[in-house]
This record gives C-alpha cells, sequence and structure tokens, in this order.
C-alpha cells in the first residue's frame, strides 16, 4: 500500500473539510485563550486522520495511533480515567492491528483499503465484545472514581464498536465513532465548564463528528465502486 503524496490525492471537498477542521480547531483554541500545546496539537492530529481513515487510507490509521497516545495522556490530566485507558488500552492498540490489517488489504494497487462486508457472525461477536468491555470498564472506572462515569462507559462502548468495525474494514465504523463524538462532545462539554482551556476539544470532536459523517458516505461510496470493478 503507498503512502506518497496523500494530500494530493484529497478531492477538493476534502481538502476543504480538512482545513475547515484545522481552521476551527486553531480557532477556537485561540479564543479560549488556551496555552495547553498537547491539546491543540493532539486535536490537529485528529482532523487530520479522520480525512485519511474517510478515505480508506491507512496513514489515517497510524495517525490515529499517534492521536490516542496525545488523547490518553490530556485525559489523565482532566482525569477522565476511561477515556485514558479505552484510548491507551483499547484504541492504540486495536489502530495497530488495524494498520497491519489494511496493509495487508489494499484494493488493487492503490493507497485505498478493500472494503469487507460484515458477515451475521461478525455482528454477533462485536455486540458481545462490547458488552463484556463496557462491564469490565464500568466496574475499574467506578472503581477509580472516574469523572462522569456514565458518560465515560457509554464512551468506552462507543469507541469499542468503533474500532472493532474499523478492524474489520466496514463502512459502519464511521457510525459507532460518530456516536461515540456525541458522547465525547458532551464530556469534554463538561470539564470545560471548570476549565476553559479545555474548549478546543468540544471543536475538535465536532469536527470529528462532521468528518465520521463524511467517511460514512465516503465508504459506501468506495464499497459500491469496488463491487462494481470487481
Amino acid at each position: 500500500m503507498k503512502f506518497k503524496n496523500s494530500f494530493c490525492d484529497l478531492t477538493k471537498f476534502e481538502l476543504g473539510l480538512w482545513l475547515t477542521s484545522v481552521l476551527v480547531v486553531i480557532l477556537s483554541f485561540l479564543l479560549s485563550g488556551g496555552n495547553d500545546i498537547l491539546t491543540i496539537t493532539a486535536s490537529l492530529i485528529g482532523v487530520t486522520a479522520l480525512i485519511f481513515v474517510a478515505k480508506g487510507y491507512v496513514l489515517g490509521q497510524i495517525l490515529t495511533v499517534i492521536f490516542a497516545l496525545f488523547y490518553g495522556i490530556i485525559s489523565f490530566y482532566f482525569r477522565y480515567y476511561g477515556e485514558m485507558m479505552t484510548y491507551l488500552c483499547m484504541t492504540a492498540p486495536i489502530a495497530v492491528s488495524s494498520v497491519i490489517s489494511w496493509m495487508k488489504n489494499p484494493y488493487k494497487d492503490t493507497k485505498e483499503v478493500a472494503v469487507r462486508k460484515l458477515k451475521k457472525s461478525d455482528i454477533v461477536s462485536v455486540f458481545a465484545l462490547a458488552l463484556m468491555v463496557t462491564a469490565i470498564f464500568y466496574f475499574i472506572l467506578a472503581y477509580l472514581n472516574n469523572e462522569n462515569l456514565l458518560f465515560s462507559t457509554i464512551s468506552v462502548t462507543t469507541s469499542f464498536i468503533a474500532c472493532y468495525l474499523t478492524f474489520l474494514r466496514s463502512p459502519y465504523y464511521a457510525l459507532g465513532y460518530a456516536a461515540n463524538d456525541i458522547v465525547l462532545i458532551i464530556l469534554w462539554i463538561l470539564a470545560s465548564v471548570e476549565d476553559i482551556s479545555y474548549i478546543p476539544m468540544v471543536f475538535c470532536f465536532i469536527m470529528f463528528l462532521v468528518n465520521d459523517l463524511y467517511g460514512f458516505f465516503n465508504w459506501l461510496r468506495m464499497e459500491k465502486r469496488q463491487i462494481r470493478n470487481l
């Protein structure tokens, strides 16, 4: 799978979406008077990762691993231990696995990953594992006195479903992440009430939501095109 000139492959719409995402994140950072370089860096890496994930490029998964590490550290500082554990112990490892999976399954001789249709067994395993992971994390987070336990637990569930579907190369990964984005927008709004410097994270996940919705649309289009060209 190729990596060179990935930015040159972006359509005008995709380039506009990426630039808008970057601009929104930077402006929210400046207007909030933020001085947390870690937060702005994570946000910029995150929105860049998503535009390439939406295109089915493995570069997006590589950037997702980097974003997960940054985001895990940020979550630790605000005592969102669920987010920290989710991203460092689940999102990052699954993203690494996805990098390997996507590199092994390119669509012909392109940078694009081959879309995979879900089987009934995949759907059963996704929800069975999600229930198990949710139950385990709930008790761990309760023991750690995690901030906003309910939303943090829901975030674990939606994040796992999204990550697992990404590994399976399914277009529905994007809906999982969209649901997770909504939960995270709520979480970081609550955090921003206490510390305004976290406002960029709110706008970060708003743009994540927009990018993930585009990702779902684009992956469905990729799937139809790949089936048509078999």
